[in-house]
Parts: structure tokens; sequence; C-alpha cells
């Protein structure tokens, strides 16, 4: 289904209800091209649903881990084996866990303790990856024009970055959603 980012909140926190009630949890993941909105969107559904909101930023693979063979794979920049591990392991545990945040700033981890929440939402390109595609509710993908992702990063993050998006990020991810049909699996597509 297409929303229109206007009423995509509503719309979606009502999904998010319905599903909760039903399961008693909710797995949402917020995919899409980068400079979106999926943060925002993430943290506005956060706010008012109380739920725990992972960021797929915060697994991006370390330097040691970026081979040719695993950068050439869609979705191959994400450490998806230590997001299987420590996210969707701890949310079905069904209580509190913890996990490790990569800054790819210092090439660092740090630890977060995830509090036990029923309503889970991973937030960033790869949101969506096949590989814990079966335990998502709820599959929602964020969508913009080129021209207005390329002004939006811009003015995020700066020239210099823009080029790293354009040359190397923005293929990559797109790759990725043709090569695994990531809006063909959304349960919503955000316009």
């Amino acid at each position: 289904m297409q929303l229109f980012r206007s009423e995509a909140a509503f719309h979606i926190l009502n999904r998010i209800k319905e599903i909760t009630a039903e399961k008693g949890t909710c797995t949402v993941a917020i995919d899409g091209n980068s400079g979106s909105g999926k943060s925002t969107l993430a943290s506005r559904l956060s706010a008012a649903s109380n739920a725990l909101l992972i960021h797929m930023d915060d697994f991006f693979l370390p330097p040691e881990l970026k081979t040719p063979e695993r950068l050439a794979t869609p979705g191959g920049n994400i450490d998806s084996d230590r997001f299987l591990k420590e996210i969707i392991n701890g949310i079905s545990g069904g209580h509190a866990f913890y996990y490790h945040i990569f800054s790819c700033h210092d090439l660092s981890y740090t630890s977060r303790n995830a509090p036990y929440s029923p309503v889970r939402i991973l937030e960033g390109v790869y949101s969506m990856h096949p590989a814990w595609q079966n335990y998502l509710d709820l599959k929602i993908f964020l969508q913009i024009s080129p021209d207005l992702q390329i002004e939006r990063i811009l003015q995020r993050s700066g020239k210099e970055m823009l080029k790293n998006f354009t040359e190397k990020w923005i293929p990559m991810e797109n790759r990725y959603f043709d090569f695994y049909k990531i809006r063909e699996a959304c349960d919503y597509i955000v316009v």
C-alpha cells in the first residue's frame, strides 16, 4: 500500500497497535533510500509507541570484514552475522538484552542495553535484509526522488560525503533494493 508522508505515521501506528494486540509483539523494519526520512519516521513511531529503536548504521562492517567478495554481495555492507546474533536473538528472547554499536568514525564498539519492549523498530538501509525478513511483522519502505535525495544528503553530510554517497553507498543500496526486491516485499511504501 502506498502512503503519503503526511499520513504515514498515523496509518503505521494503527497497524502496529493491531499487530501488537494480535501477537503481543510487533517488529517493524523501516528501509529505503538514503535521505528519505527513515530516521525521522522511526523516531516519531518509537516515541508514540514506546518502541525499542535499533539503527542499522550501528551494524556497518568494520574494515577487517570488508572483503571484495563480501561487498560485491547485495546487502553485504552490513554485519548481518552480528545483527542476527545480537538483535534478532535479543528481541526474540522476550526480555532485555544488550548489543554492540560500531562507530565508523573511530572504528570502535560500545555496548548498549536494550530494555524489553513489545514493539521493536529496525531503522535504516538493510533493515529488511532477507536474513531476518521472516522475523518482521511490518515492512515499510521510504522512497525519495534522486534530486531531493542529493539535496538532503548534501545538507546533512556535506559535499565531501555526498561524493561517497553518489559513487559508493547509493549504488550499493540500490543494488540491494533491486536484487532482493525490497520494495515489493513491503507492506507500505511511503512517498
